[in-house]
């Protein structure tokens, strides 16, 4: 923002690179999860070995918390005073 950034290009920017990370780690837990149903349905007993609910509320779940807690910090990041921040460097 001290070299005539938008704050929407700093929260696009932000936003755009979390969300890479985030999806990233949401296809490498979902493909862990479905991998693991079948050894967790040889352990319990009347276990569904996959249910397509449960999966996709937690994943979205997840995503909508995650998101949150990327935006936060960077909204708050665009309020602070360029000059102030340059000084501190």
């Amino acid at each position: 923002m001290a070299l005539g950034a938008r704050v929407q290009h700093v929260l696009i920017l932000v936003m755009g690179q979390a969300l890479t990370l985030i999806m990233l780690g949401a296809i490498i837990g979902l493909g862990a999860a479905f991998g693991l149903t079948r050894l967790l349905t040889k352990l319990l007993f009347e276990w569904t070995r996959v249910n397509p609910m449960t999966f996709g509320a937690v994943a979205v779940l997840l995503l909508a918390v995650a998101l949150i807690a990327c935006y936060i910090p960077a909204w708050r990041a665009t309020r602070v005073d360029p000059l102030e921040a340059l000084r501190c460097e």
